[in-house]
C-alpha cells in the first residue's frame, strides 16, 4: 500500500469550505422561517435554474428519479407502452417506465462518447413496431457522464414517430450544445441534484424544465399529489415529490461557484486527454459542445487490463469507479422485459470502462499523480 495521502474521488468538504459563509447564511435564514417545504428558496431556486439553462419553467423536485416518474405520469404512459432508452446507464432511467407499468426499450450506445446511438435507435423502433405487442410512445435520451446526447438527431426521430422525447439530464447538468445549455433540447428534461453530480444538493433533489405553461402547471399538481388551485382539491393521482427548503438553499449557494467549478473540470478533462491519450482510450468529445464533466471514464483493452489498472491505482491512494460493471439488459430487474435483442457496444463497455477522479479541488499535483499512475501501470 501506498503511504502518500489518498486522493478523494470527490471531495464535498472542500466545496464546503469554499462557500461556507453564503452558505451557513442561507441555512440560517431558512431556519428562522421555517418553511421547510416549497419555501421562498424553492421558489428562487427554480428562477435561477430556468435562467440559467434557457427554459421557460423549472419545476423542482426531490429527485431525479422524481422527476423522470412525473414527467411520464404527465404523458400518460403505462401499460403497453415501450419506452426506449439506453442499455448503458443508471438503473433509475429505465426502472422508471417500469414503475408505471410500460416496458423499457434498451438501445445500444456510441463505443465513443457512450451516448444513445440515433441508428441503432431507429431500427428498435421499428422492432417494436414490427412484433405488435407494445405501442412506441416516448423516447427518453440520457446526456451521460456530462455530454449530451445528439439532441437534433433524437428530435428528428421523435417527431418522425410521434414519440415524447424526454431528456435525463441528470448527470449532465451545465452542459451544452451547439452553442445552446441543454435543458430545452426535448419536450422535457429531467435532472438530478445527488450530492455527486456538478451541481449536487446535500440529500436528494431534482428538477423539470420545458417550455409549456400547461405542462409546468401539471407538473407542479403531479409533484403535490395531485392538488389544484387548493390543497384540499385532488384533481389527479400525484404524488409526493417536493423539494424542501433546506435543499433549496444548498444549491442556491453552490450556483454561486457552480461556473467556476465546470471550468475547472474542463482544465481537468484536457489534462487527462493530452497526457492519457496515447496509453488508453479517452472519452470522445462530442461536436460543437460542452461537458459538465461528472464522470471521466477511460477505456482498458479488456477486463484483465481494467482490473489491473484500478487495483494499482487503489494501492496508490488513487480511488477509481466502474460506471457501469453491467449494462441495464444484463440486470436481474430487467433480464425478463429485454427482448433479447443484443447489444455489443453496451456490453462491451462493461467490461473495460473505468472512471477516474474528476472534480473542481483536484490539485495540479492530484491530477499529475494520477496521470502518473495510470502511465506507469498500463
Amino acid at each position: 500500500m501506498s503511504d502518500k495521502k489518498p486522493i478523494p474521488f470527490l471531495d464535498l468538504k472542500a466545496q464546503q469550505a469554499r462557500i461556507a459563509i453564503d452558505l451557513r447564511r442561507r441555512l440560517d435564514v431558512v431556519l428562522d422561517h421555517c418553511q421547510f417545504v416549497l419555501g421562498p428558496e424553492v421558489h428562487e431556486l427554480e428562477t435561477e435554474l430556468a435562467r440559467f439553462c434557457g427554459a421557460r419553467h423549472c419545476v423542482s423536485v426531490s429527485s431525479g428519479t422524481d422527476a423522470l416518474m412525473i414527467a411520464l405520469m404527465a404523458e400518460d404512459i403505462g401499460r403497453g407502452d415501450a419506452v426506449f432508452l439506453p442499455a448503458f446507464t443508471y438503473t433509475a432511467t429505465a426502472e422508471v417506465p417500469l414503475l408505471l407499468g410500460a416496458t423499457p426499450v434498451f438501445v445500444d450506445v456510441d463505443p465513443r462518447t457512450f451516448q444513445i446511438d440515433p441508428t441503432h435507435l431507429m431500427l428498435r423502433i421499428e422492432q417494436v413496431r414490427a412484433a405488435g405487442n407494445l405501442k412506441p410512445r416516448a423516447i427518453i435520451g440520457v446526456d451521460l457522464f456530462g455530454q449530451p446526447a445528439d439532441w437534433p438527431a433524437l428530435g428528428q426521430i421523435a417527431r418522425n414517430n410521434d414519440l415524447f422525447l424526454l431528456d435525463d439530464l441528470a448527470q449532465s447538468f451545465g452542459a451544452s450544445l451547439h452553442g445552446t445549455m441543454i435543458g430545452t433540447q426535448a419536450d422535457a428534461t429531467a435532472t438530478s441534484f445527488f450530492p455527486s453530480k456538478p451541481l449536487g444538493a446535500y440529500g436528494d433533489g431534482g428538477a423539470l424544465f420545458t417550455q409549456s405553461d400547461q405542462q409546468a402547471e401539471l407538473y407542479r399538481s403531479l409533484r403535490t399529489h395531485g392538488e389544484g388551485k387548493t390543497r384540499y382539491e385532488v384533481l389527479r393521482t400525484g404524488m409526493n415529490g417536493r423539494l424542501d427548503s433546506m435543499q433549496a438553499a444548498v444549491l442556491l449557494s453552490k450556483l454561486t461557484v457552480f461556473p467556476e467549478e465546470l471550468q475547472a473540470r474542463e482544465r481537468i478533462a484536457q489534462v487527462y486527454d493530452r497526457r492519457l491519450g496515447n496509453a488508453v482510450i479517452t472519452p470522445k468529445r462530442v461536436p460543437d459542445s460542452t461537458s459538465a464533466w461528472a464522470i471521466y471514464a477511460v477505456l482498458l483493452s479488456d477486463q484483465a487490463a481494467r482490473d489491473h489498472v484500478q487495483a494499482a491505482l487503489k494501492a496508490d491512494g488513487i480511488p477509481t469507479v466502474i460506471y457501469y460493471p453491467r449494462p441495464l439488459h444484463h440486470q436481474p430487474a430487467y433480464a425478463a422485459h429485454h427482448d433479447g435483442t443484443p447489444l455489443p457496444v453496451s456490453e462491451d463497455l462493461a467490461t473495460r470502462i473505468l472512471a477516474l477522479p474528476i472534480h473542481p479541488d483536484l490539485t495540479d499535483a492530484d491530477v499529475d499523480r494520477i496521470c502518473e499512475a495510470v502511465l506507469a501501470t498500463v
